[in-house]
């Protein structure tokens, strides 16, 4: 795998990007985390770098070294757990035309991909997309009618479809997003992760973990996510039912909040296993979550769900095999019994997986080893390989390779923010020749 590092960008070839997504902190996801990695990285090292978000309350991005340009946005939290904005505004568009970006790279296939379709109409420049969840298995959660589940599905992959260029952060996304209708190409393009390789000093490990019960002679077992049963929760304490009634004792620690976690954590209770399991909630100091990662003996990660696995290389930095579900996006990069361990998805499988090797202890410390040396991935090496492919896009787009979209919608929104536009001149013209001071139109 290239590493980039102390790569030197010539002066011509840097350039601005714009990136797009529906949620950025205070939001805080996996996919708002990518946006801020890739444009602090761009920002510092290769060019120039902007976001493109909704409003959200409470928001403050004046810490970020790169600009960041919010749109207006209605409250739709309670409904679908993010604001849906309106990127429509005049004086948002000319924010963005006046950054003049070279490429405009957009994350989410909802309102974010529609301003990026709308953006270039007016800025004639290519749009990359990047799907990073399977976004069906949400608007499943979200809307209860098949049908309705169905026509949302079929808009999105439209959506996706009008990109330029597509990109996936694993085979295994690709491989779902063909499964909702995508008919076209994509690249394979993996995202890095934010937590420092090699593992933290002890005592600064003990400081982080040292007020949870963890005995130094037990081995421990760590899952760090989103408290939701289709992450492999449940198999997880399933399996360490098993292995506790083989008589071995141990620690788990579960790492992370959700809405189903007061169900998880009454399903420990009910097998009995409240001794040996503990829940730390959300944790916000990154410094924390690495503790952990060097704290714990295995990583168990059985979930079909995510698209990429993040996760895993964050342990993999800290010298933490994981164990993993065969045949899982997750599981794509690993060798098993070399940089990892996979499973059935059953909790049989992964408790003789587990009695197996704490008969071997010397099998988990060595896939640690293994899975430093060969499975992290830096943010600086995601985003490098990033900017190296934005180049050939930019060049295709700009020799007319990429097959021309009719696109009626993005004209659409155009047309409306054109309207919104004149209507502005029109009462800036009115105020100015008439001195006439009348309400806001536009509100």
């Amino acid at each position: 795998m290239r590493e980039y590092h102390d790569m030197i960008i010539p002066e011509e070839e840097k350039r601005t990007v714009g990136l797009l997504n529906d949620s950025f902190p205070p939001v805080v996801d996996g996919v708002a985390n990518t946006v801020v990695n890739y444009a602090s990285v761009i920002e510092r090292e290769l060019g120039h770098a902007f976001v493109l978000t909704p409003e959200v309350p409470g928001a403050d991005d004046s810490a970020f070294p790169f600009p960041v340009y919010r749109y207006p946005s209605i409250d739709t939290t309670k409904r679908f757990g993010y604001v849906t904005g309106f990127p429509v505004t005049p004086e948002f568009r000319r924010k963005v035309l006046a950054e003049k970006p070279a490429i405009l790279h957009s994350h989410c296939p909802a309102v974010s991909q529609f301003c990026a379709r709308e953006l270039r109409e007016k800025l004639n420049v290519p749009v990359v997309f990047t799907y990073h969840t399977k976004f069906d298995i949400e608007i499943q959660k979200m809307v209860r009618t098949k049908l309705i589940q169905e026509s949302v599905i079929r808009a999105l992959v439209e959506n996706v479809s009008a990109s330029d260029e597509v990109w996936v952060v694993s085979e295994g996304a690709g491989e779902n997003l063909r499964s909702l209708g995508y008919e076209g190409n994509y690249q394979v393009m993996r995202n890095g992760c934010d937590v420092p390789r090699g593992k933290l000093p002890e005592d600064v490990i003990f400081g982080h973990t040292g007020a949870y019960d963890l005995p130094k002679d037990l081995p421990v077992f760590l899952f760090v996510g989103r408290m939701m049963k289709y992450k492999g929760q449940m198999l997880i304490l399933d399996a360490l039912k098993i292995v506790a009634d083989h008589g071995k004792d141990f620690r788990m620690v579960f790492v992370g909040d959700g809405k189903e976690l007061q169900e998880i954590k009454d399903h420990a209770e009910e097998l009995g296993l409240q001794r040996q399991v503990i829940f730390t909630g959300a944790l916000r100091d990154r410094e924390a979550i690495r503790a952990f990662y060097g704290r714990a003996d295995l990583f168990l990660f059985p979930s079909s769900f995510d698209t990429n696995g993040l996760v895993v290389t964050e342990a993999a930095g800290s010298d933490t095999a994981s164990v993993l579900l065969r045949g899982t996006p997750a599981a794509e990069t690993v060798t098993d019994g070399v940089n990892a361990f996979l499973i059935d998805e059953t909790p049989e499988s992964m408790a003789e997986k587990l009695l197996e090797l704490l008969l071997h202890p010397e099998k988990i410390r060595e896939a640690g080893k293994r899975a430093e040396e060969e499975l992290y991935y830096s943010w600086t090496d995601s985003v490098h390989a990033a900017w190296e492919r934005y180049g050939i896009v930019i060049d295709n787009y700009r020799a007319g390779r990429y097959r021309k979209k009719e696109d009626i919608i993005a004209r659409a929104l155009d047309a409306h923010g054109n309207f919104m536009d004149g209507l502005i001149r029109l009462e800036d013209f009115i105020r100015r020749v008439t001195d006439f001071d009348f309400p806001d139109i536009l509100g």
